[in-house]
């Protein structure tokens, strides 16, 4: 079964084709960063702008690299949210006009159950090669190795606990199911993207902070600073990272901001010392949803998954554990995770439902 994915929740456009809910024949993605960089965030009405100029071009090109026509794919699937809802709603609408004008069914698709299921999708060559941390590796030793899905076979089974870390949601969750989800914990205030793109907008390093905090810290001691580890041990499965970004601040305000800014070593110090701090939550309390579950595979998803060192830490802090990683082009936001999760949603929209709207809180099921 073929379909077309369409994903505009946020600062991304994006368009793919995926055959049979695994093999991406087509991926495209925008990125909006240059646009949105001097503001230091996104601004919702100039994601929304440029979505409109860019999806149909993008659709038109998706099609022609995997010689298709727009009657060729079985269904559209389209983002229905959680996100901005300027930015779904272009995709939306988008997906509803082609559906109905070519008679195909609409399949809508929780953006985040989507990042759940990214694991899942393949395709050719090093960009689309998961990175799996698993204990049972015939040499013994847990380190990292590549397997490319869905050739090398399926890195996840199901149930597994999945931990999305990104701009807008920092969540551990219980996949049943690609379709069945139950949420253990999820953040109180910020998310550890966001806290990681305002440390870098305190720091003067630029937008998105995630990669630029990431790249700064390669240099850094992480174990110069004592910052704190918010909820660390709160007993529960929630996340608090605003706490965390205060200390930070305070931290630079102690220094001196000038200093810290100007000084290579103390800037990758701080940078370090903070993403240590971030790290360290963040698998302690996948640790603990995975004791809690009784699962042995964790997938972490979502933009915050391409952090270098998160991926070197799970190896050593989830030791028991297999950890999956998506490759990179499946960690921001993309369409060829929407359209493989719709494959096991098909059922349930065998038509085009024109009634269809943006859910900017679309929960989760």
């Amino acid at each position: 079964m073929l379909i077309l994915g369409i994903e505009t929740s946020c600062d991304e456009t994006s368009v793919a084709l995926v055959e049979d809910g695994c093999r991406v024949l087509a991926s495209h993605v925008a990125s909006q960063v240059r646009i949105h960089a001097r503001f230091g965030g996104v601004v919702p009405e100039l994601a929304s702008r440029a979505h409109i100029q860019r999806l149909i071009p993008m659709i038109d090109a998706c099609l022609r690299e995997a010689g298709a026509s727009l009657g060729d794919p079985d269904a559209v699937a389209v983002t229905q949210g959680p996100g901005l809802v300027g930015a779904l709603l272009v995709g939306v609408e988008t997906a509803k006009a082609i559906a109905f004008a070519r008679r195909k069914a609409l399949i809508p698709v929780h953006h985040i159950a989507a990042h759940l299921y990214s694991p899942f999708v393949g395709g050719g060559g090093a960009a689309w090669r998961l990175v799996v941390l698993d204990p049972e590796a015939t040499d013994g030793s847990g380190r990292e190795s590549a397997h490319a899905p869905p050739e090398a076979g399926q890195p996840l089974e199901y149930p597994y606990v999945g931990l999305v870390v990104s701009g807008g949601h920092s969540s551990l969750i219980l996949c049943r199911s690609p379709r069945c989800h139950e949420v253990l914990g999820e953040t109180v205030d910020d998310a550890a993207g966001e806290a990681f793109d305002k440390v870098a907008k305190l720091l003067d390093l630029g937008y998105p902070g995630g990669p630029l905090i990431d790249r700064v810290a390669a240099d850094g001691d992480p174990a110069r600073f004592d910052l704190p580890r918010p909820m660390r041990s709160s007993g529960n499965l929630d996340f608090s990272f605003s706490g965390l970004k205060t200390a930070v601040l305070l931290l630079v305000r102690e220094l001196g901001a000038d200093r810290v800014r100007t000084d290579p070593t103390l800037l990758a110090d701080v940078c370090a010392s903070f993403q240590e701090a971030v790290v360290d939550v963040l698998l302690a309390k996948a640790r603990a949803a995975l004791e809690m579950t009784g699962c042995r595979h964790l997938a972490i998803v979502g933009g915050v998954a391409c952090n270098r060192r998160l991926r070197a830490a799970a190896a050593r802090a989830l030791p028991h554990a297999r950890v999956v990683f998506p490759p990179p082009v499946l960690c921001t936001d993309n369409a060829a995770m929407i359209a493989g999760l719709a494959y096991h949603l098909r059922d349930d929209h065998r038509t085009c439902d024109l009634r269809l709207n943006a859910d900017a809180a679309l929960a989760l099921l």
